[in-house]
């Protein structure tokens, strides 16, 4: 069973603060890293016959693989138009006027061509017709399949009403989300994640910042999923790259919204996001705020060999809650500077805290001998204070088009105190005699500092470019650091730590690196694009205090490392976008964070503790992918084969510690270890396929299934350990009518390896309705999560001194109510082609 702090410790701890403490790396991608390119067209209308210009007319620019919109222009007084800032990609432009027949032409952007000047376009009368009034609203594809990459469109996904970004990711293609929050792509938790290109303050080795679940969902407008990234980012995750795109709003005057979810047991979040546009300065403001607790129950059983005469039987149950209360301001500029330039600053501070309880019966046999029982409870009060900055700066040249410059820079602070308080109770009657309770405290202040700078430079030939860019990223753990344990209690919650188990420590990471990427058109068909990145890793950390030697030393280590990248693609049809053949290789690593290389036994409760390997070596791993996509019809299909090659793939162990258990006495029950080693070399080999595919004007369907085989290395002292494991995803998004959408989603995940067993199938279902109101003013969102109520985590491990069948059941089957307000949200106007609001995208979520 998954005890509470078990799970903590497992989950929120050391991916929010032990992962901070250990200075584990961060990702730097530049925000110019997600954009699918930078292209623009402008053209001119004018009436047939008399080159009349043809003003206020709206031109569209819709995604030729699906007619999904993109973007819209109108025509000024003389009939010019123009749309900047287009990604790469194959368009269809429609001019639609009621005074002329409508106007058709299908155009491509690539690096080589990513500027269009049309020829004067001539409009022909339309016959005299009388038309009712006509509204159009442009829709954006839930799901946008490219190779190498899918772009999912937030304010589509009704799954993620009232959720966080742990919710939005549980829906995206390629991507899995377990109960205790780590993501994971393509059977590895060794995944960037990206927050607009730059450093997420979330991943899952170690946590600098707020994690997935306190995100709210309705901050983010896009999730771009890259699977195999380029040396232009960032060399950790070899699993790929994840980049949350939050909202922007970009029109004059005051726009926003303000939106408030209800859900069942106890659960609220609301949250409010204002901007202000005057002259060259766009002002943004927002607050986000959550309050929610979830019940959990579970039960656990292991059978532990001592000795070849000494068998230990053990069992636990318990039942817990967790509630989270979060709430964090934005505030932000963003100015537009003389020579095509912008400067943008934003400061985030915000608090957290994490209420969790767990009662638990706990039953010990050795042998065959009496059964022993005894009672147990564990509570955490988690408080953290957080404070982000961050800054952005973007210059283009007018004369050079393409040409870009672009930094980006932040500093992340955190203040954390992090009380674990366990007790027993030995069985006296119904209601136990409490005993004295132990304490561990833990205490972090971390800072963290980035900063990179990216630059692009096309090619004089115009087809292809250069792209070059150099970073800095330290993390610190300074000061006010400490581990206190309190074994005494001489009056209820009031504990003094033992200085004989009680430490400090300071840690320090700091990481520079540099990349130069060369990217260039093969003729008409082929483009090609070569990379290679450089990093250097400096870790260092001390630890004073306590009574042996264990727990004093210090950690240094360093190294070198170069990943290279290559890319190459052919279109295979006549038209570029529709039949699309790409290749791509990259080689990624997964450092090891300082609480991982600590040799420190650190309990979680009192019987399992974690203790790190100062051995522990960094993961390498090469990745090779080959995707083909095409278009027939409405319908885009994407297939991908990939491999990825682990040498000292780093797997975490869990043994019994034999000393620890008999000295803990009869009805303690077995003291567990978790550590990390290196394991060797795995080879994982897999194919995706996804399906997007409008089946009727009111119905969209959206498929994908991966399935891989997966691999843990023996070390020598066997042979690898393989298992086949597939995942699907459907989602179905029904039209009922103009103002009424309705989402039903599920998917399914098999079995899965672990280190010493596996973790059993999980899978849910989730409805979701949303109703607009008052001309798109407002919207009224229903969801309901895990609809079947199946999501559950199903653990075994079966070695020759330890087997164990671990049952968790958090609250999954959760309502969801939600209402969103569009402040500056303006009615669509007939005739008009009227984009959803941009700062609104989620209609509640």
């Amino acid at each position: 069973m998954k005890t509470l702090f078990t799970a903590f410790t497992a989950s929120s701890l050391s991916r929010l603060l032990l992962g901070a403490a250990a200075v584990t790396i961060f990702p730097l991608g530049a925000a110019t890293a997600q954009t699918a390119g930078a292209g623009s067209i402008s053209g001119r209308l004018v009436e047939a016959g008399t080159k009349t210009p043809v003003p206020f007319s709206d031109v569209l620019l819709l995604r030729a693989a699906d007619s999904t919109f993109v973007a819209v222009a109108q025509t000024t007084e003389q009939g010019g138009f123009r749309a900047l800032n287009l990604p790469y990609g194959t368009y269809l432009l429609r001019v639609q006027d009621l005074n002329y027949r409508v106007l058709r032409r299908r155009f491509n952007l690539t690096a080589s061509a990513p500027t269009i000047e049309f020829p004067t376009f001539e409009m022909a009368a339309a016959a005299a017709t009388k038309l009712s009034e006509v509204v159009v609203t442009g829709q954006k594809a839930a799901v946008v399949e490219d190779l190498g990459k899918r772009v999912i469109n937030v304010d589509k996904d009704l799954g993620s009403v009232g959720g966080t970004a742990a919710n939005v990711l549980q829906n995206v293609p390629s991507v899995s989300v377990d109960v205790n929050g780590t993501v994971s792509m393509r059977g590895t938790s060794n995944v960037t994640i990206l927050i607009d290109g730059k450093p997420a303050g979330v991943s899952n080795g170690g946590t600098g910042g707020p994690r997935l679940d306190q995100i709210p969902a309705s901050r983010i407008a896009q999730v771009e999923v890259i699977t195999n990234p380029s040396a232009k980012y960032d060399a950790a995750g070899g699993g790929g790259v994840i980049n949350l795109i939050t909202k922007k709003e970009t029109r004059t005057g005051t726009n926003g919204t303000a939106a408030i979810n209800l859900g069942t047991a106890d659960k609220y979040s609301g949250t409010l996001n204002l901007s202000r546009k005057v002259g060259k300065a766009t002002w943004t403001a927002g607050y986000d705020g959550r309050d929610v607790t979830y019940r959990s129950h579970g039960h656990s059983e292991q059978t532990a060999v001592l000795s070849p005469t000494e068998t230990v039987r053990t069992t636990q149950q318990g039942v817990g809650s967790e509630t989270h209360r979060n709430h964090s301001v934005r505030v932000g500029v963003e100015l537009e500077l003389p020579k095509n330039q912008s400067l943008s600053l934003n400061v985030s501070p915000g608090t957290e805290r994490n209420l969790e309880g767990e009662g638990q019966d706990l039953t010990q046999q050795t042998n065959n001998g009496p059964v022993q029982r005894t009672r147990g409870r564990q509570d955490l009060d988690v408080k953290v204070k957080i404070l982000e900055a961050d800054g952005n700066y973007r210059r283009t040249w007018e004369a050079h088009k393409g040409r870009e410059l672009t930094a980006n820079f932040g500093s992340i602070i955190i203040d954390a105190n992090v009380p674990v308080v366990q007790r027993q109770y030995a069985e006296a009657g119904s209601a136990g005699v409490p005993q004295p309770g132990t304490r561990q405290q833990l205490d972090l202040l971390a800072n963290i500092q980035y900063g990179q700078v990216d630059y692009v430079h096309p090619l004089a030939d115009g087809k292809g470019r250069l792209e070059t860019g150099a970073k800095l990223e330290r993390q610190g753990n300074h000061g006010s650091n400490s581990f206190g344990y309190a074994a005494s209690e001489t009056r209820p919650n009031d504990f003094v730590n033992d200085p004989a188990r009680s430490l400090t420590y300071t840690s320090n990471q700091v990481v520079p690196a540099a990349y130069v990427t060369a990217q260039h058109s093969l003729g008409s068909k082929w483009n090609a694009q070569a990379g290679l990145r450089a990093e250097y890793t400096y870790l260092s950390g001390s630890i004073e205090g306590g009574a042996g030697i264990a727990q004093r030393g210090s950690l240094q280590q360093d190294y070198l490392s170069f990943f290279p990248s290559a890319l190459i693609s052919r279109e295979l049809g006549k038209e570029a976008g529709q039949n699309r053949l790409q290749l791509s290789y990259a080689r990624r690593l997964n450092r090891p964070n300082f609480m991982q290389q600590l040799p420190l036994a650190i309990y979680q409760d009192p019987r399992s503790y974690r203790l790190g390997n100062p051995r522990l070596q960094a993961e390498f791993s090469h990745n090779i992918e080959l995707g083909h996509q095409i278009t027939i019809g409405q319908a885009t299909i994407t297939s991908t084969g990939f491999a990825r090659i682990t040498t000292n793939s780093i797997q975490r162990l869990r043994f019994v510690d034999t000393t620890a258990t008999r000295l803990a006495g009869a009805g303690a029950g077995l003291v567990t270890a978790e550590t990390y080693d290196n394991l060797g070399t795995t080879t994982n080999l897999g194919a995706e396929f996804s399906l997007n595919q409008p089946l009727a004007k009111w119905w969209r369907l959206n498929a994908s299934t991966s399935l891989y085989r997966a691999q843990i290395a023996g070390n020598g002292v066997g042979n690898n350990r393989t298992a086949f494991i597939a995942t699907a995803r459907l989602t179905n998004n029904f039209t009922i009518r103009p103002t009424l959408d309705v989402q039903l989603s599920g998917n399914v995940r098999s079995a899965q390896l672990t280190a010493q067993g596996r973790q059993l199938a999980q899978g849910q279902i989730d409805l979701a309705l949303r109703q607009r109101l008052f001309s798109d003013r407002a919207a009224l969102t229903l969801r309901i999560a895990d609809l079947l109520n199946t999501q559950q985590y199903r653990n075994e491990i079966a070695t020759d001194a330890l087997s164990s069948t671990r049952y968790s059941k958090d609250e999954s089957r959760v309502g969801w109510l939600g209402f969103t307000w569009y402040i500056g949200a303006s009615k669509a106007k007939p005739g008009r082609i009227e984009a959803a609001p941009q700062g609104g995208g989620g209609f509640g979520g």
